[in-house]
């Protein structure tokens, strides 16, 4: 059997990793500054990450959600804690894609509507509701067409509040700083009158926090930059550091009845083992810190380089932006300097999105790199 051919593939076969190096099976140690999608939060391989999934895989590594587990109520505790959002309600998924699935499913139950309106170059997942709602034709399939789903210009609040007074969206939903389509945000006052007009018409607004969010930007959600209240919040990527686990957090206005979402795997005992790892290594390592930290010498570092015409972006969710297109000069960082590096939809941006850990040092060697690259290109 061969594997369905969906995924153009660097010739790069990774093994082993260890913090922020990953090394293949020719021995060759890479620099990861992409964090397979900003998935990696506290570094490949933590020991404590390590630790916490062995010795629950040797108790008990999954039941249903049909039977008590008292590692969410860990997980939720732990993350309402560090968040700031412990007012907030927790539902535990598996994916990015399941979690913006579960918040629009959720909106069109506690509205009773059915359109969503969503932004350009937007990406919320590949499943149904989250692929119709993500700015992309080729990924959209006709099946998906039959979602509502208007897309507005990011920053356009004169046109969101002509959509919102149709009287028919159940969410607005958004990314507070847009990841695969290129780093692009909008102004606080754009995200804070969105905020008041989805409650004035009865609309959710959801932030999708799934790759700016756990920490990424130095804040733990990227929406807490401003003065708004989501009332859900999606989340993954950096949740489980490379084990699948996802969620979304609902605001107690919205009321649970059993059986309105489910899932079998999500929350299971080894996914809330790691997530708990995850979040006492943020807690302890002071990685917010050191996101704030090492993202101010990075930006200082970057405006050095003639070559980068904008530098998009906060914490450790990175983009620098050229006026040529980026694809030889990641190919070149990764064959000739083995350094990983991100694309997006943005063919003149390359992303960075290490690992949380990620130090001046590394940063240093980062920008070696491009300089050699840029001026010998």
């Amino acid at each position: 059997m061969k594997l369905f051919d969906v995924y153009p593939l660097y010739d790069i076969t990774p093994v082993q990793g260890k913090n922020v190096h990953v090394t293949d099976d020719k021995g060759i140690t890479y620099l990861d500054l992409y964090g397979g999608h900003a998935v990696i939060s506290i570094g490949h391989s933590h020991p404590r990450y390590v630790s916490a999934i062995s010795e629950q895989a040797g108790k008990l590594g999954f039941y249903s959600n049909a039977v008590q587990n008292p590692l969410q109520m860990e997980l939720a505790e732990k993350l309402g804690a560090l968040s700031g959002c412990d007012n907030y309600e927790l539902f535990l998924c598996n994916s990015g894609a399941e979690a913006n699935e579960n918040a629009l499913k959720l909106a069109s139950f506690q509205t009773g509507k059915a359109r969503i309106i969503a932004f350009n170059n937007a990406f919320h997942g590949r499943t149904s509701a989250a692929v119709a709602a993500t700015d992309n034709k080729n990924i959209n399939a006709p099946i998906n067409a039959q979602h509502q789903v208007t897309f507005l210009e990011l920053g356009d609040i004169a046109a969101l509040e002509k959509e919102l007074q149709k009287g028919d969206v159940c969410a607005v939903i958004i990314e507070f700083i847009q990841g695969v389509g290129g780093l692009d945000e909008a102004t606080a006052d754009f995200y804070e009158n969105a905020d008041k007009l989805c409650k004035q018409h009865d609309s959710m607004f959801i932030a999708d926090e799934i790759q700016c969010g756990y920490g990424r930007t130095g804040d733990f959600f990227a929406f807490q930059q401003y003065n708004v209240t989501p009332d859900i919040i999606s989340m993954a990527k950096g949740m489980g550091n490379g084990f699948p686990v996802a969620g979304i957090l609902v605001y107690p206005s919205i009321k649970a009845k059993h059986g309105m979402l489910g899932t079998t795997f999500g929350g299971n005992h080894l996914a809330c083992a790691a997530a708990i790892a995850v979040l006492d290594v943020l807690k302890e390592e002071k990685l917010m810190e050191n996101t704030r930290e090492v993202a101010a010498y990075f930006v200082e570092k970057a405006g050095t380089i003639p070559q980068i015409k904008q530098i998009k972006g906060r914490g450790l969710m990175l983009g620098l932006e050229f006026d040529f297109e980026v694809g030889e000069l990641r190919k070149k960082l990764i064959y000739d300097h083995h350094i990983f590096t991100g694309g997006s939809s943005n063919k003149k941006l390359l992303r960075i999105l290490p690992p949380l850990t990620v130090k001046k040092e590394h940063i240093d060697a980062f920008f070696d790199a491009l300089n050699n690259v840029v001026m010998n290109s």
